[in-house]
């Protein structure tokens, strides 16, 4: 059907409401909007669907998701893994509430029990959650930190980890193979609830993930020792952070914690943020107002489903705040871990730590100089979680931490997904250390820098939306992947990894060998002196992402040669 014929079906069937049909007879005579919402399904990934919320096949509505769940609902009977269950959460954006209920009684309506939390929680807690209950699959109502107008459905494995390969294609095959909307199932809740194919869930599992938390402190005496010492600024963004962050942060025994008012209910307008990401300097300004109030030691902001964050510390030199990049806060908390569980005597046997082709370098020096094995992965932190569950079934190692430089880690292995409310307990734990030792976090920060290297990493974003945008970055892929650039600069390539094709190719000798990774649509530039350069579409957004990293002899330096290589990347662009 073409985008017209589309808007008339949706406009003519009785199985879509009044409303929706309202909402598109007011943009019927705009042919562009027509398009854009009818040219095409909202595609499902690889970790399912995101998107504008709105009427069409190409928005988040509670007919597509509604879709989606029948296909994944399809795929686990396939399975004959139905009487398992699926977990759901969902966050504080618009119609949250609405697509985990629609998604609920989807299941319910296929014989699949769901198990429904009763209010928002953090995405970490759902993988938890799943695992705890024993369920076949989890379901994340969520954007993330898109705008306010996005929402988005995640999907988790038994093993609490987003879906990977196989299982994410096979899913995505059942989905697309749902050509009529009149198959797809749904009963009422009331139904559901009779039938005890629709339960909630809540505080029962909140004391359980609490205390998976509690169990990473390595040094509960420094907390209690420096709690009353140390001042703590908060903001959960106006999303699930706010409750278990507290609740963690308290029970610990840390006594002055201060949220950001503006910021510390659940608001899907995002009324006080340009962006509600920790990544954006601009999410942090109620925050650092506050603390220069407080005169805080550190500043920290969970993203509205609490699986990143963003953080601020001083720098008692200047007075002054210094923001953090996820590369950096990952590296004081494994550092901080590899070296207390190594004085303690507390490091596992085999331990590895696991983190993303696309991470710092700067893990190298780090997992050498404590002995622990490093293993990389692709972009996406399911690939971590993938590795915990590959290293309990072979025994092959033991996980001690996992990071990503999109500002997510986790410690332990209670969630298979990145943990912003585990890392917030373990960053407040490093900031008492430093107290005591009469250090700030930048103080421990600058420390390692000067033990193992001055490295720093940027991106570099071209976004192109549309429909012609996804064939323009599929165009700038294709140039790199066929004729990858000799140099950057002055840095010349010396390897070249096509993940797509899985081939790393020395670039002075020309030989050949395989990546050892799965297939993706990923290039990867190595380069002289810890140099690298990376090229990456968004599978969620419509944006090709260059990631960069550079290692220098200083901070002035490494800052130098990270912006010297991103112009050099944009001239080769």
């Amino acid at each position: 059907m073409s985008y017209m014929d589309e808007l008339n079906f949706w406009l003519n069937d009785d199985y879509f409401d009044q409303k929706t049909k309202e909402e598109l007879l007011a943009i019927r005579n705009n042919e562009a909007e027509v398009e854009d919402r009818f040219y095409k399904e909202l595609e499902f990934g690889t970790g399912g669907l995101r998107g504008v919320i709105g009427a069409g096949t190409n928005r988040m509505n509670v007919y597509t998701v509604r879709k989606a769940t029948q296909g994944l609902a399809n795929y686990i009977i396939k399975r004959g893994t139905q009487s398992k269950g699926v977990a759901i959460a969902f966050d504080s954006r618009r119609m949250s509430p609405e697509f985990s209920d629609e998604a609920a009684r989807c299941l319910a309506a296929n014989g699949i029990k769901a198990y429904i939390f009763e209010s928002l929680r953090p995405t970490p807690e759902l993988s938890f959650a799943l695992r705890t209950l024993g369920c076949t699959a989890g379901i994340v109502v969520t954007a993330s930190h898109n705008p306010p107008e996005y929402n988005g459905y995640k999907v988790y494995w038994e093993d609490g980890a987003q879906v990977t390969a196989p299982i994410d294609k096979d899913i995505i095959t059942e989905v697309q193979s749902i050509k009529d909307y009149h198959t797809v199932k749904t009963m009422s809740r009331e139904d559901a609830v009779a039938a005890g194919l629709y339960e909630v869930i809540g505080k029962e599992i909140d004391d359980k993930y609490m205390a998976e938390l509690k169990k990473q402190i390595i040094h509960p005496d420094v907390i209690r020792e420096m709690a009353d010492d140390i001042k703590i600024v908060y903001t959960p963004l106006c999303g699930t952070g706010n409750k278990p962050v507290r609740r963690i942060l308290s029970e610990l025994g840390f006594k002055h914690v201060y949220v950001v008012p503006e910021q510390e209910n659940p608001d899907p307008d995002f009324t006080t943020l340009d962006y509600p990401n920790p990544e954006d300097p601009k999410a942090f300004t109620y925050a650092l107002r506050l603390a220069k109030e407080k005169d805080a030691d550190i500043v920290l902001a969970t993203d509205p489903d609490a699986d990143r964050l963003g953080v601020y510390a001083k720098d008692t030199k200047t007075g002054e705040y210094v923001a953090f990049t996820g590369n950096m806060s990952g590296m004081l908390i494994a550092e901080y871990i590899l070296r207390e569980k190594t004085a303690t005597g507390t490091m596992p046997e085999n331990p590895a730590l696991v983190t993303t082709i696309v991470t710092t370098n700067m893990t190298k020096p780090i997992t050498q100089a404590y002995g622990v094995k490093l293993i990389e992965v692709l972009t996406g932190f399911k690939f971590i979680g993938e590795q915990i569950k590959l290293f309990e079934q072979t025994g092959s190692n033991n996980y001690v931490f996992g990071l990503e430089e999109s500002y997510g880690c986790l410690a332990g292995t209670h969630a298979r997904d990145k943990d912003a409310i585990v890392a917030v307990m373990c960053l407040c734990e490093v900031a008492a250390y430093c107290k005591k030792h009469n250090m700030t976090l930048w103080d421990m920060m600058v420390s390692m820098y000067e033990k193992y290297g001055y490295f720093k990493e940027t991106q570099y974003t071209i976004t192109m939306k549309g429909i012609d945008g996804a064939r323009q970055i599929a165009e700038i892929m294709e140039k790199l992947r066929k004729n990858p650039p000799k140099a950057f600069g002055d840095l010349k390539v010396e390897k070249f990894r096509d993940y797509q094709n899985d081939v790393i190719i020395d670039m002075e000798t020309g030989e050949k060998t395989t990546t050892g990774l799965p297939k993706s649509n990923v290039l990867y530039f190595e380069l002289p002196d810890n140099a690298w350069c990376c090229a990456r579409p968004s599978g969620t957004e419509p944006k090709i992402k260059f990631y960069m990293g550079v290692k220098g002899t200083s901070l002035e330096d490494a800052k130098a040669k990270v912006e010297k290589l991103t112009e050099d990347v944009k001239a080769v662009l």
